[in-house]
């Protein structure tokens, strides 16, 4: 691998090596606390390539560099930092990570928790005298929100081979620049993205550990949980068409207004979603355009979230979004397009790993999520799974977001006790 991106250290003051009293998960989460905070939304808003993001980068760096961690940074812009054995094998490494990107108005733990919650496990394995017969990697990827690009999971996508590579570098953020743009200033080549069968290859198991995004741990009076599967789930952009017109010299009886067939089409989707039991459906996304105050705006585009844990059900649930859409528009003289974004089906993880991981942590309950992670896209090629820590406010994408401290030093002991046994034992 090759390195490219990432000297960048603004704000960031470089950590001598290492003395004193042992880092926590608390700790180190608040040494990032006022990086990307969100100002207009609360929480904290940190998409991939950003600033916030690049410093949030410097800052696991220089982490890394305190435990003497080799540090690459991949073709798509995945940072890679490694725990060698003693003989320098690369193969069949056990991996664990998440990322530092986040949507806008987030919390402070999703993705986060996980790279803090890494770093402190080193520490944990290191002091408990743990000599790995197989390499341990703390990874970061980019974009697994999808809040700048609208993939989410982009990073791992593109190293799996997950989606196409000429998409991705004509995806667009909300100023119009392209993937293939912003990565060129952020020091990443766009004609090598892609995928990379070779650093995959290397990839034995992985291990994500996550902020529960939901009350299933506050329920079972348990602060860490297992994984099982996460809900299939994508998101598509519906375009509704209208004609665009002056908002006081037009009659209410001549408009074709794209927005009030979008604010029908927003309520069907909630009663479609109501009328499959178990289903997500969400709209967290709605532009104007152009967005005048004074104008009948002449599209409007609106971004559906839908989930559910059987597939076909999540695509019957679309399709019908889809015909009362049509409907809705024709009324208001509209039109409508639909076009999906990224979609990803349900993912269940490894049975094998999940019953190892049950053992080492009896006490730990078994659950789903709703929610993607890049372990889904993993889950694919690696054997892989999750661990989950309790959010006493089941909030998550939310400035309500929260991780106690005591909650967070049992994941990082819970994730140290389950890497030790990968990286002494055959995986």
């Amino acid at each position: 691998m090759e390195d490219f991106i990432i000297d960048r250290v603004d704000n960031i003051t470089l950590l001598p090596p290492r003395s004193g009293p042992a880092d926590t998960v608390a700790g180190l989460l608040s040494e990032i606390s006022r990086i990307g905070t969100d100002q207009q939304h609360g929480g904290y808003w940190r998409p991939v390539f950003s600033t916030a993001e690049f410093d949030l980068r410097a800052w696991f760096l220089a982490h890394a560099a305190k435990r003497g961690l080799d540090v690459t940074t991949d073709r798509n812009g995945v940072i890679w930092a490694w725990w060698h054995t003693p003989d320098g094998r690369t193969g069949n490494a056990v991996v664990t990570g998440s990322h530092l990107d986040s949507v806008p108005g987030g919390g402070a733990f999703d993705g986060p928790l996980g790279v803090a919650s890494a770093l402190v496990a080193v520490d944990i394995l290191r002091a408990d005298g743990v000599r790995p017969e197989r390499p341990l990697v703390i990874a970061v990827f980019p974009e697994e929100e999808g809040s700048r690009f609208g993939v989410a999971c982009l990073g791992t996508r593109l190293l799996t081979g997950a989606i196409d590579v000429d998409r991705a570098r004509t995806l667009r953020d909300r100023n119009g620049d392209t993937f293939a743009e912003v990565a060129a200033r952020s020091g990443i080549d766009p004609s090598r993205l892609g995928p990379d069968p070779q650093m995959l290859a290397q990839i034995g198991t992985f291990i994500e550990l996550h902020v529960e995004q939901g009350r299933d741990l506050i329920d079972r009076k348990q602060p860490v949980g297992i994984g099982s599967s996460i809900l299939g789930h994508g998101r598509w952009r519906l375009s509704v068409t209208g004609q665009g017109n002056h908002a006081g010299t037009t009659l209410m009886t001549d408009r074709r207004d794209p927005m009030i067939a979008a604010a029908g089409i927003v309520m069907d989707i909630r009663d479609t979603a109501r009328a499959h039991p178990g289903a997500r459906a969400t709209v967290g996304r709605l532009e104007p355009v152009p967005g005048g105050t004074n104008v009948i705006a002449s599209r409007v585009d609106l971004w559906l979230d839908a989930r559910h844990p059987d597939d076909e059900v999540t695509a019957s649930v679309v399709t019908t979004i889809l015909a009362h859409a049509r409907r809705i528009s024709a009324a208001e003289g509209c039109t409508v397009e639909l076009t999906e974004e990224s979609v990803s089906r349900t993912v269940d993880f490894d049975g094998a790993l999940r019953d190892r991981l049950s053992l080492l942590l009896p006490d730990a309950p078994v659950q789903h999520t709703g929610a993607g992670h890049d372990a889904g896209i993993l889950a694919r090629f690696v054997p892989t799974a999750m661990l989950f820590v309790r959010n006493p406010t089941g909030v998550s994408h939310s400035p309500e977001e929260y991780v106690d401290d005591n909650d967070a030093e049992a994941g990082a002991r819970a994730l140290a006790r389950v890497l030790a046994d990968l990286l002494v034992r055959a995986g």
